[in-house]
């Protein structure tokens, strides 16, 4: 067990601190839930900042290249350059097939590093892995902004920018999803991991409204500000985030978690040996000892972070080739490579395709894309209930997959009728496209990282979460390059028939697990 000195975070060392000097604080608050929601609401507003700071792209491309007989700014006196208000180097004829190879750099780099990170968390301090990411994701977002005070135009430059914030940004997912995985068992799993979720949604939101408040006057605190957002959100994470409930295990507080641990064996029905056995100095597995139903305890237990913790001597990482071996993990992790292809196209190309399709501002379009955003915080949340109501992930993913078909046609072909009707077909895209992209990345991948299989070894939940969310990384680099290039060579509508075949290759990557869930087999 390693130390409290070590392993509790300055931030929380300070608080412990307070209510020791106060103990009537501690009397009426619940010291473990009070640790285990503060997990929930911290690696909430990290991965919200993550993707924050991956959304200016996406905003500010309007502006890169543009009609300058458009734009409202004045041109330069005496300025006869037709393309006086367009960013070099996107100010060329195929800009589309740019901003395609910018995305593209920074998902591949992010897709491939992904399968790396993973089996970096399951052996460094996650904290610290959280902390050292969003300050290097913040420095990079940064650095594309920086670009317009520095006059910067070299292509190599941005692609270079690109690749090292990808690669940074992958310590997000592994580590957030490790700290919850370890706070929250498995009751309702679906359900809490569809409302945290709708972080990825939330911070999209964040990043586009940051983005489009300075996209047409100053483009380079499009990317600045986001920056700051994710920096200053991980230096509260270094202070604050309790990654595992074995952390806060000082002597001070081992006795108070050893009866909660002995409270929750109880209500599953397991008598503890020795009711006054005294809590002083106790051995970490002590209160599991002697039971003659050991192998009940083990079973019982499983699934709950700190009684799993408490079980056992510490696991070994078990590895990619181990965590592949895990049944589901390939299918969820090919059927997410084709639903984060859809979801990702929106997400570096919906403000682009609205301004395209439409007389809205750069600015009108960035904020009308956000209830894309929207509508997939529903879809994750309502994917989580129907996952948890009827014990059917696979099925609940193919539903939604098969229901978004119709919603994208729909939207490509009505939302230039009106307002209302745009705002409507958004919301109703979004919940259907985001719902089993939310769902796979979340509770899918918490349940196969904790799969009966592995024996109580959570050591798999990153390598696990690196896998699924990497595969689907690389689709959802895919996507965007295919979006530029087929928009040059055709036209947007050709785009929306590429992501429908997209969900229906996903759908049919899904079949052996559907078939296995409506056969009610294990």
């Amino acid at each position: 067990m390693s130390s409290p000195t070590n392993s509790i975070p300055y931030g929380v060392q300070i608080l412990q601190k307070i209510s020791n000097k106060y103990p009537r604080l501690t009397r009426i608050v619940d010291r473990e839930n009070l640790y285990k929601y503060s997990v929930l609401i911290l690696t909430f507003i990290t991965y919200a900042a993550y993707h924050a700071s991956r959304k200016p792209i996406s905003v500010v491309k309007i502006v890169l290249y543009q009609n300058c007989s458009d734009v409202t700014t004045p041109a330069p006196i005496n300025n006869t350059d037709p393309d006086w208000c367009n960013w070099e180097p996107f100010n060329a004829e195929h800009h589309n097939a740019l901003f395609g190879t910018l995305d593209s750099a920074f998902l591949f780099s992010y897709g491939i590093a992904m399968f790396f990170s993973g089996i970096i968390a399951e052996r460094v301090n996650i904290r610290i892995f959280l902390t050292i990411g969003m300050l290097l994701s913040g420095t990079a977002c940064s650095m594309f902004g920086l670009a317009h005070y520095y006059n910067i135009h070299s292509m190599w430059y941005f692609i270079g920018v690109q690749i090292f914030g990808g690669i940074c940004q992958t310590t997000g997912w592994p580590g957030v999803v490790t700290a919850m995985g370890n706070w929250f068992g498995k009751g309702n799993r679906g359900f809490i991991f569809g409302i945290w979720n709708s972080h990825t949604s939330i911070g999209n939101i964040i990043g586009t409204l940051l983005a489009s408040l300075y996209v047409e006057s100053n483009w380079g605190l499009s990317f600045i500000v986001p920056g700051i957002f994710i920096i200053t959100s991980g230096i509260i994470n270094y202070l604050f985030l309790v990654v595992h409930p074995s952390d806060i295990n000082s002597d001070s507080h081992l006795n108070e978690k050893v009866q909660n641990g002995h409270k929750a064996l109880e209500r599953n029905g397991i008598r503890r040996q020795s009711p006054h056995r005294d809590y002083n100095v106790p051995e970490e597995n002590e209160i599991l000892k002697g039971s003659s139903e050991e192998d009940e305890v083990k079973e019982k237990t499983e699934g709950s972070p700190i009684l799993s913790h408490l079980n056992g001597s510490p696991k070994k990482a078990v590895g990619f080739i181990g965590a592949i071996k895990i049944p589901g993990v390939i299918e969820f992790s090919m059927c997410l490579f084709f639903a984060k292809l859809v979801s990702y196209t929106f997400l570096y190309w919906l403000p682009n395709y609205i301004k395209y399709s439409s007389t809205y501002s750069p600015s009108q379009s960035a904020d009308l894309s956000t209830l894309f955003d929207v509508g997939g915080i529903f879809g994750g949340i309502a994917a989580g209930i129907f996952s948890d109501m009827f014990g059917k992930s696979a099925c609940t993913c193919a539903v939604m997959l098969f229901l978004a078909i119709p919603s994208l046609y729909a939207y490509n072909l009505l939302s230039s009728v009106s307002l209302i009707v745009n705002i409507a077909l958004l919301v109703v895209a979004g919940g259907l496209v985001n719902g089993p992209y939310a769902l796979i990345t979340t509770a899918v991948s918490a349940e196969l990282g904790t799969h009966s299989s592995l024996k109580g070894n959570s050591k798999a939940l990153s390598t696990v979460t690196s896998i699924i969310d990497g595969t689907g990384s690389i689709g959802a680099a895919v996507g965007p390059l295919l979006a530029a290039y087929i928009s040059d060579l055709f036209d947007w509508t050709s785009v929306f028939y590429m992501l429908m075949g997209s969900n229906v290759l996903a759908i049919l990557l899904l079949t052996r697990l559907v078939k296995r869930e409506l056969q009610n087999v294990d």
